[in-house]
């Protein structure tokens, strides 16, 4: 019998990485991990968790404003991105310290270097150590994509960067229409950035349903975000401390920094895959099954390596799905019917299920519920924003199949909502559902008119 150093050996320690390798190690596996920058990821170090820290503190300026309205006398609020750049800081190293020592206490090996495949059962870490494995999974995640033929590139800033800005910049443009572009528009806006948006689609979050679409844009201008829509960068040039960028349209805009958010490619370059048969779609991720099997029997990749869905939870149940089904003897692959996502803007999208136009793309009869109100607080402060609920009904069985929310805690009410979506829900059950009055969340329960 063939000895090998680890029985599972894991490249990246992100997300989906650093659940398997726990979740595998508990069942007795050898586990050992190697990580090129630090433990925990894009969604740890430069994503998902600081991007949230961000979003609290653009919502700041909106709460000062908000509190007059209820007898409050705040006088004039300053912001310090530095203290708040060094509290971000301070508490992305205490969680990778805590995803760290998690990882030790299961027993696994972590290696603080880069790893690249040198064969089916093999590894090379960038030290010289060549590592045998049983089995290999790759767990690398995504990488920002800029526009490499783009006149001045090299001036801009990925999601990469942003996080680690020495100053605010006092303008800045947006480039892209994703989570991550309109995200970070509303972040500096609400920071007090002056902010430009440019997409070459006509409306941002494409697959969306088309109400959040047109509702986000008129929030996101209502707050100051300026749109180009239609348009993107022909060059870039940097002018003392100014960026220059010229559009395609003729638009001339200057920037203290321009932020690429324009779409993530699948982290596979340099990892030796092709090289040990391990097969790469088109974009470069990696081509696996069900199970999370790439085209060699040995080899494994979870999260946004695979370019199945690129959200941080769905990593996290593919790593866990791969450590039981090949080391737990408990098989199972993950669903990904009804997923719920949020887009933390302000006001915030969530959304769960299909969308109007994939509802009736697919079905015979499909039955609309919708509302539109100005949420309680908003008007003692005296903000027009109003907030979107939208029910998406297959109107033959009775089932709810999309729950769409533009509006504040979208996200929390819609992972309650996936819930129901999941357990085959009919719109009966959300009419006998006794509402929590009063609340936002008690419309999803008293819609009556449908269209």
């Amino acid at each position: 019998m063939t000895t090998y150093d680890f029985d599972l050996f894991i490249i990246g320690a992100g997300s989906g990485g650093v659940r398997a390798a726990r979740v595998a190690a508990a069942y007795g596996a050898r586990v050992a991990i190697a990580e090129e920058s630090r433990i925990g990821g894009t969604c740890v170090i430069r994503g998902c968790v600081p991007k949230k820290l961000l979003v609290y503190a653009s919502r700041y300026s909106s709460d000062f404003e908000d509190a007059r309205g209820f007898g409050w006398e705040t006088g004039a609020p300053a912001f310090n991105w530095a203290a708040l750049i060094a509290a971000k800081d301070r508490e992305i190293a205490r969680l990778e310290g805590l995803y760290r020592a998690v990882q030790e206490s299961a027993g696994v090996t972590i290696f603080d270097e880069r790893a690249t495949v040198s064969g089916p059962q093999a590894v090379v870490l960038a030290s010289g150590r060549a590592v045998t494995a049983r089995t290999i999974l790759i767990a690398t995640g995504g990488l920002p994509n800029v526009d490499a033929g783009l006149s001045g590139v090299e001036h801009v800033i990925t999601s990469n960067e942003v996080f680690d800005l020495k100053e605010q910049p006092r303008r800045i443009v947006v480039a892209g229409g994703g989570y991550i572009a309109v995200e970070f528009a509303s972040i500096f806006a609400g920071l007090g950035s002056e902010v430009t948006l440019i997409y070459r689609g006509e409306k941002v979050l494409r697959g969306f349903d088309m109400q959040l679409r047109d509702g986000l844009m008129e929030a996101l201008a209502a707050r100051g975000v300026r749109l180009v829509m239609g348009d993107v960068f022909s060059r870039i040039e940097k002018r003392d401390r100014s960026l220059v960028g010229t559009t395609r349209g003729g638009e001339v805009l200057m920037a203290e920094q321009i932020l690429f958010a324009i779409g993530r490619s699948p982290n596979t370059r340099g990892l030796g895959l092709e090289s040990a048969g391990v097969a790469l779609d088109a974009l470069g991720a990696v081509v696996v099954d069900h199970e999370s099997r790439s085209s060699v029997p040995s080899i494994f990749a979870v999260g946004d390596v695979t370019n199945r869905v690129n959200l941080t939870p769905v990593a996290i149940r593919e790593g866990h799905a791969f450590a039981d089904t090949q080391f737990g003897l408990t098989p199972w692959s993950t669903a990904y019917d009804n997923i719920p996502t949020a887009v933390f803007t302000t006001p915030e999208i969530g959304t769960v299920g299909l969308s109007e136009d994939l509802a009736r793309a697919s079905m015979a009869r499909v039955d609309i519920f919708e509302t539109r109100f100005r949420p309680m607080r908003n008007v003692l402060a005296g903000r027009n924003e109003r907030t979107l609920m939208k029910l998406v009904v297959d109107g033959v069985s009775d089932r709810v199949v999309g729950v769409h929310i533009l509006g504040p805690d979208a996200a929390e009410m819609v992972q309650m909502a996936a819930i129901a979506l999941n357990l085959n829900a009919k719109k009966a059950d959300f009419d006998r559902t006794m509402a929590v009055h009063p609340s936002a969340a008690e419309e999803l329960v008293t819609l009556r008119t449908k269209r």
